[in-house]
């Protein structure tokens, strides 16, 4: 399944958040529109009319810069077909998947010797992680915003992917990051940070932490953070379970979220190094 194919999936499977998302719209009485446009048919990747307003809601997503014909005047096209087949405002969204310095990314509009056309570029690199992590339907788009550390929002992510509690949602929403975060990662940190048991026995790591804190039993939370490292890493060394032994109530919790962002046992050993008072 190619990038542009998830966002259009979920784009379908989730039209009231993306409206949210993209128009500020808590309509509720939306509906997914054919995305083939009549004359010389040609497809639209994502089309919802959200019928309280009574406009529709035109998205494009784009793994390239590059096409024929360019994409203002695609989108031009587009909103022209949209008009006269449904006969009312049409309000257009290119999201840019993947980071570019490329100007077309900026453009906002198409101008010939006749006609102006605006409609919204928004790049995903520039935005703010917090509203994707917080959404299991924009959740497969977080491993492509705004960061200073691509791996630590990535794990991140797969924290989130993980409290999903329904089984078939939780696999495929990791489906679905797994390829969009291709635009970013290696696979190989894909898959280790998205393998399903890690990611289970990560929640339910938090779970017995904190269900310790609330009967003082927090040895068992640090057993059980071992047994994760010693399956991540092999035997892990006694003086590194010495250091674990004595970490606070939070300095466990916040190892708790690291670990799943660490390649071998030195991440583990600059963790605990940069941890005051361990």
């Amino acid at each position: 399944m190619s990038f542009d194919n998830v966002c259009k999936l979920l784009a379908e499977k989730y039209p009231a958040d993306f409206v949210r998302w993209l128009t500020g719209d808590e309509a509720r009485n939306i509906k997914v529109l054919k995305t083939e446009l009549s004359i010389e048919p040609i497809r639209a990747d994502s089309v919802i009319f959200i019928q309280t307003s009574s406009q529709i809601l035109h998205i494009e997503f784009q793994t390239l810069t590059l096409s024929k014909p360019g994409i203002p005047f695609r989108m031009l096209d587009y909103s022209v077909r949209l008009k006269r087949q449904y006969k009312c405002p049409v309000l257009q969204v290119v999201i840019f998947l993947q980071e570019t310095d490329e100007p077309i990314a900026r453009m906002q509009e198409y101008v010939d010797e006749t006609t102006t056309h605006r409609y919204r570029a928004l790049r995903m690199w520039e935005q703010d992680a917090s509203l994707f992590l917080g959404n299991q339907a924009l959740l497969p788009l977080a491993p492509l915003c705004q960061t200073d550390s691509p791996r630590d929002l990535l794990s991140q992510v797969a924290n989130e992917v993980a409290k999903i509690e329904e089984r078939q949602n939780r696999q495929d929403t990791a489906g679905y990051t797994e390829i969009l975060a291709g635009l970013r990662f290696e696979k190989s940190l894909i898959r280790q940070l998205l393998s399903e048991d890690i990611m289970q026995e990560s929640v339910i790591y938090q779970d017995i932490l904190q269900k310790g804190e609330q009967k003082g039993e927090q040895k068992e939370a640090v057993r059980f953070l071992n047994r994760l490292l010693n399956r991540r890493f092999g035997e892990i060394d006694s003086s590194i379970i010495n250091r674990i032994q004595v970490l606070s109530t939070e300095q466990l919790e916040a190892l708790g979220e690291e670990f799943l962002g660490f390649s071998d046992v030195s991440a583990l050993l600059d963790w605990l190094d940069r941890s005051p008072g361990i």
